[in-house]
């Protein structure tokens, strides 16, 4: 089940896994995206609430830009190598 989800978001998972080595991968790494990703869901869902309830179109770029990044962090946290979670939180 893991190899279909991998081959349907595939676009993401290329920008994080090329040229991705996984020198200093931590486990907690992983988690925090995983937990950081479902922040952002639900920034999504509250700010979904908040645009339905004003009226107001404009607020609905706030609203895909949290969905964007909470898509990318779960993805990355649940389908991607160790090598492109090192790589979504960057070098030091």
């Amino acid at each position: 089940m893991k190899m279909v989800f991998r081959k349907i978001f595939w676009p993401i998972l290329r920008v994080f896994e090329r040229n991705a080595p996984a020198q200093g991968y931590r486990p907690l790494n992983r988690k925090i995206l995983l937990f950081v990703g479902i922040l952002f869901l639900m920034l999504t869902g509250i700010s979904l609430y908040f645009v339905i309830a004003a009226a107001v179109m404009g607020g609905l770029i706030p609203v895909i830009g949290f969905l964007v990044a909470g898509t990318v962090c779960l993805v990355v946290a649940l389908l991607g190598s160790d090598g492109a979670v090192v790589k979504i939180w960057g070098s030091r």
